[in-house]
This record gives C-alpha cells, structure tokens and sequence, in this order.
C-alpha cells in the first residue's frame, strides 16, 4: 500500500515523467473559503528541478484560485494517477511560489523546461518545494487511454495579442472565487525566451 519517499528519483521520478497530465489542490487559510482543484496537461509543462523542487507552466484559464492560494498561504499538493500500466497514485505535498508574465525571473524559471509547448498563452510558472512525497495503491484508478493533447489553449491564445492577454488577466484573474488577490501584475511585455 502506501509509503513515504524522501526524495524525488528513481522509479518515482521516471513516473512522475511520465505522466499526461496531473492534479493540483490548494484551499485558503481558515475555515472559509473553497477548495480548488484543478487538473493540466500538455507535455513539457512539468518539470522535475531536483530531489524536492518541482514546477508547472501555469497557462490562462478563466479563474486564478491557485495563484490566489499560494499567495495567501503558499500549500499547495500535485497528484499524478496512473491510468496505464500498473496502479499508482503519487502526491506531492509542498510550498508554492509563482513567477508571473512579465517578471524578471520569467527567463530563468523557463530554462527548466526542456521542450515547452507555446508560452504565448502563459501566466506564470509555479515552483513547489516539496516537503512531503507519498504514493498509494491507486487500485480504484481506472484504465484510460492517451490519445493526445488537445491544443484548444494554444489556439485561444494564438488568436490573442499580449495586450489582449493582459485585459484578460485584468478582467479573470485578479482574485479568486472568495476575493483574495490572485494575478495583480498586468504586464504586457511579451516572453522572450525561444522554444527549443
């Protein structure tokens, strides 16, 4: 059944690797609020840093509730399922901080990523440091196929200039679903990082 792991490596990181998507949950401070839970996709939008340190290409989407959480509180847990092969379920449980569009860290935060898909459509980069690593059985998880990544993001981005994109932000992203300030940086200037 379930243990504990030190660290990121191994088996466990070839797994994490290898997943198509994962979960990521955060809930605000208190005994208010809602709980988000959210699912990504895309391949090389996740990256393992190293043994505690991971990171997410966090594109637009029509709410900020994580950025609003890990702003507020930091925690942050990233599930990943096994849907083929043998069963499986790891999460990571740790603090997150985001680098948001327009940052002068935005460059460097990138770099991780070996072959990133389109950043034109991305908000930040989230990064975790990891303080607890667990897996479970996974039994209950069902078989389900990959067929590929769906591009509709990328898309709805590519019809978008970076200004566009700021209203964007400007109009979905400031706070979250219970008023807490999420993405308060409304830059415009455009990433520069070249895709590999």
């Amino acid at each position: 059944m379930g243990k504990l792991h030190e660290r990121i490596d191994g088996r466990l990181r070839d797994f994490i690797e290898a997943q198509h998507m994962f979960f990521v949950a955060t809930a605000p401070s208190g005994d208010g609020g809602h709980v988000n839970l959210s699912p990504k996709g895309m391949a090389g939008t996740f990256a393992v840093l190293d043994e505690h340190r991971v990171a997410y290409l966090d594109f637009h989407g029509s709410g900020a509730e994580t950025l609003a959480h890990l702003r507020q509180n930091g925690r942050i847990t990233i599930m990943f399922c096994a849907f083929e092969g043998p069963p499986n379920i790891v999460r990571l449980h740790g603090r997150g901080t985001f680098t948001p569009v327009g940052d002068p860290g935005m460059d460097s935060a990138l770099a991780h990523f070996a072959n990133p898909p389109d950043v034109h459509g991305l908000r930040s980069v989230i990064t975790v440091d990891v303080d607890r690593i667990s897996d479970s059985c996974g039994y209950s998880v069902p078989f389900m196929s990959y067929e590929g990544d769906r591009d509709l993001l990328v898309r709805w981005a590519e019809r978008k200039d970076d200004a566009a994109l700021a209203d964007y932000r400007r109009a979905k992203n400031t706070t979250s679903i219970d008023g807490l300030p999420a993405f308060d940086q409304v830059v415009e200037t455009p990433i520069s990082v070249p895709i590999p």
